[in-house]
This record gives C-alpha cells, sequence and structure tokens, in this order.
C-alpha cells in the first residue's frame, strides 16, 4: 500500500493523511543522525496499515529510538512528558517559571495580586529589565483539547484589573507590561485571533511559529523530568512533589536520587542520560 493512501487517526479522532514528512522531522528533532533516521522510518512504513492512529506510530518510533539511544527517545517523547506534569496544573507552571528564569527572568509562582476592582491569583509572575509580565499556564492532561477564544478572553480581563492597579501604585519599582497565556497544547484559530489583537502574548506547543513551547524546550536544553525513560512513573513523582521539574536540576544534586534509594550503577545511567539530553540541541 503506498504512503499517499494510508489515512491514520490524530489522539482528536480526526482521519487524516499520514505524512512522511513530518515523521522524519520529528525523528530529526531529536538530533539522530540520518542513518538512524532512515531505519526507523523504514521500519516504522513497513508496519503501517489502514486507519493506524498516531499513537501507535509514535510508540513504534519511541521503542525502536530507544534502542538505539535512551537520551534521543527523551527527547522524541517531549509533547507526551509535558502531559505527564499532569493530572493538575501546578507542576506545568513550576516548568513555565524554570523556562522564564533560563531566559533572564526573576520569577514567583501562585502569588495573589491585588487589581483594581477584585484580587488574583497568578501563575507565574516574572520580572526583567524593570518591567512585569503576568503569565497563566493552561494546561491540558488529555491531548486532542485545546484553548479556545474564551481563555484570552477571561485572561486579558485579567490582566487590565491587575495593571490598573499596579501601574497607579507608587510602591512597585516597575512596569506591569504584559501578559501572557502558556498552554502544553494549542490554540483555536479565534483564541489566537484575539489574543494577538488584544496584545496578550500567546505561547502553544507550536506558537508562535519557530519560538513555541518545543522549540524554547529544545533550544534552553530544560527537558521536564518526565522525559527520562530510566526513572519509574513512581520516582518522576516523587521528583515532582519536591519541585524538581528540570532535568537540569539532577546535575550536580544527586539528593534525591540518593534518598529513592536508586543503586549507584543506576543512578551513573540515569545520570548519564540527563547530561547527553541537556548538552544536546536539536538540528
Amino acid at each position: 500500500m503506498k504512503q499517499d493512501n494510508i489515512h491514520i487517526i490524530k489522539s482528536s479522532g480526526e482521519k487524516v493523511k499520514f505524512s512522511l514528512g513530518k515523521l522524519r522531522n520529528s525523528l530529526k528533532r531529536t538530533g539522530a543522525d540520518n542513518a538512524i533516521v532512515e531505519s526507523i522510518i523504514e521500519k516504522v512504513m513497513a508496519e503501517l496499515y489502514q486507519g493506524i492512529s498516531t499513537k501507535e506510530i509514535y510508540n513504534r518510533a519511541f521503542a525502536l529510538l530507544r534502542n538505539k539511544k535512551s537520551y534521543l527517545a527523551s527527547k522524541y517523547k517531549l509533547k507526551k512528558a509535558i502531559y505527564e506534569l499532569g493530572p493538575t496544573g501546578f507542576p506545568f507552571e513550576r516548568f513555565v517559571s524554570a523556562i522564564l528564569k533560563y531566559s533572564g527572568y526573576k520569577t514567583e509562582v501562585g502569588k495573589i495580586l491585588q487589581g483594581r476592582c477584585v484580587t488574583h491569583e497568578i501563575d507565574v509572575i516574572a520580572h526583567k529589565n524593570n518591567k512585569t509580565t503576568i503569565v497563566e499556564c493552561k494546561f491540558h492532561s488529555e491531548q486532542g483539547l485545546n484553548c479556545n477564544v474564551k481563555i484570552p478572553l477571561y485572561i486579558n480581563s485579567r490582566y487590565q484589573d491587575v495593571s490598573s492597579f499596579w501601574n497607579t501604585n507608587v510602591k512597585n519599582e516597575t512596569t506591569l507590561s504584559k501578559g501572557w497565556v502558556v498552554t502544553n497544547t494549542r490554540f483555536t484559530k479565534d483564541a489566537l485571533q484575539y489574543g494577538n489583537c488584544c496584545g496578550l502574548y500567546l505561547l502553544s506547543w507550536d506558537y508562535p511559529k519557530n519560538d513555541g513551547l518545543k522549540d524554547r524546550i529544545d533550544r534552553l536544553g530544560l527537558y521536564p523530568i518526565t522525559v527520562s525513560t530510566l526513572l519509574t512513573n513512581r520516582e518522576k513523582q516523587f521528583l515532582l512533589s519536591r519541585d524538581m521539574v528540570l532535568c537540569r536540576a539532577l546535575i550536580g544534586d544527586v539528593f534525591y536520587l540518593d534518598h529513592l534509594g536508586i543503586s549507584d550503577l543506576r543512578k551513573k545511567k540515569i545520570l548519564n542520560e540527563i547530561n547527553q539530553l541537556c548538552a544536546t540541541q536539536s538540528r
């Protein structure tokens, strides 16, 4: 069967044509060399059938990558790993805060700010160059759920209330200059149109183009602890409960790995994977 005739089922239930280009690009993003990429593509292509799910294709490619190099598989599972930060949105807020810190911001998480009308609990407050940004994080633990126009409508109203009080309060040493909405999924067309029109900064999995969440993570090497292929789910949840959301945080601080009773040999393998992951960037 020719690949042009194969339709696959997305997580949303939508049926679309299989794209060899998308598969190849997703593999190349891991930093895998051409030989590894083409070898995996050949094996995946041989197992395609009409109506195969994107999840099945992902699982097969992931397993093949893991057999080659575990850190490549870790990079490949980035999108899934973000979902695994749930079921609550709190670890995702910590994760977004960490990304902003590595971009030069001083951040605070879960703070109450006074608005002109009411108080608001803000997910992340970021300060840089005498300017302050408030960031609202919209986390979805299930694939196929997108942020519709109601989200930026709601966030903009909160931003307007907070900024009108902040910027008239002489005690504040910075100017509240921007409101952000960050999601681990995608924005609908109307959400993008409204957010851009009212001046919010929108950051999703793949928006803005070439500077979305996935691009920033790859560029900065700031992978969530959930990408690890060597840590168990129990160990990941333990680390998240201790606010250890970044793989990078474990480099030079193995206290929690010791606390989990991980053997020296296994600890060495875990740290080797993390070091390779954080030291490489996608091509």
